[in-house]
């Protein structure tokens, strides 16, 4: 039987089930030749059927996303990718975090495995002996009780993965003032592309959004340089657009984490509190040629360095007061120095 046979009969079956969640066959042949393209985490690339599968679900967190007048995202790979280790880990070692066993964040996992831009983590998990439960991604949030009821046993079946992501983005969704930060997340209005992974283990779900804002061209930027190494990070804006802030977050080395101390963690902070380089928005022009900025740099001490990059319509060349609210910051750069 023909692919586009499979896909028509999988997706009446959907249908049924799901309501109205057919994707075109001209969209489902572009993210198949973007799977197929992507060289990086090979060990972790989605089947064609499972690919399917997340553009339903994409079109679930865009009709969340749509409600509110958010642009759509589109189905990020790479970040898929990492989210399906990071499910993959988490299941088998029994815990939902943001932070896997080596001590990496979401950032970290991301641009370890070659992304450059920002990104943003939803987490949820489930097992057989406990009820649902989810972890905010910026604020301390309370957990979310789902009862198991008669859903589905964990199954591999499509289904069965259709029904585990739903109830997964579905409580992401339902939550409440104060208590809403993984609802923020689906909702913040500069992300335009999200990864989603999960792993269906034998008695437990595990579910992961990955959200992504990407705003520049990166054209160079070095994952390992040596301490007092001078280099370059050089990267294009959109037409129309000037960098406004640049910050370098220092962080020490990272230290393994054990399972059992990652259940009891629940946000991360999307920085460290300490900066080893920062450009204030009137020192940035010198670094531009047209829409090209080649930002010089050199760390003076070892570990990793996570670089924010805040973008807005208005240059800045004079010294005056400035904030960073409501700019959009669109980098996810960390490099290790030696």
């Amino acid at each position: 039987m023909k692919k586009f046979t499979l896909l028509f009969v999988f997706q009446l079956s959907i249908l049924s089930v799901f309501g109205n969640q057919s994707i075109p066959d001209s969209v489902y042949n572009e993210y198949k030749i973007l799977n197929d393209a992507e060289l990086r985490l090979p060990e972790f690339k989605d089947n064609d059927d499972v690919l399917l599968l997340k553009l339903i679900q994409l079109e679930l967190i865009n009709k969340s996303r749509g409600k509110r007048k958010r642009q759509t995202v589109k189905l990020d790979i790479l970040a898929s990718r990492v989210a399906n280790k990071m499910c993959k880990e988490a299941s088998e070692k029994g815990f939902v975090a943001h932070w896997n066993t080596a001590g990496e964040k979401p950032y970290h996992r991301y641009a370890f495995a070659g992304g450059n831009d920002h990104v943003s983590e939803n987490a949820y998990g489930e097992s057989s002996k406990t009820v649902g439960f989810s972890i905010g991604s910026v604020e301390m949030l309370d957990s979310i009780e789902t009862k198991l009821g008669d859903d589905p046993a964990y199954s591999n079946d499509s289904l069965s993965v259709l029904f585990y992501m739903k109830k997964g983005h579905d409580a992401f969704m339902s939550e409440k003032a104060p208590h809403d930060g993984h609802k923020k997340t689906v909702l913040e209005k500069w992300h335009n592309y999200v990864g989603i992974g999960y792993y269906m283990g034998k008695n437990n779900f595990r579910y992961y959004e990955e959200f992504i804002d990407r705003y520049y061209e990166f054209l160079e930027v070095p994952t390992t340089v040596s301490k007092n190494e001078k280099f370059t990070i050089k990267l294009k804006t959109q037409e129309g657009q000037f960098l406004v802030y640049f910050v370098a977050y220092y962080e020490k080395a990272l230290k393994p984490k054990k399972p059992a101390v990652l259940k009891l963690k629940g946000s991360y902070k999307d920085y460290s509190s300490k900066r080893g380089v920062e450009f204030d928005p009137w020192e940035l022009p010198k670094f531009r040629t047209g829409q090209v900025y080649e930002i010089q740099l050199k760390f003076k001490k070892p570990g990793l360095y996570y670089i924010h990059m805040y973008q807005d319509k208005k240059e800045i060349t004079k010294v005056k007061s400035y904030n960073t609210a409501k700019k959009c910051q669109a980098s996810g750069i960390v490099i290790r120095v030696e």
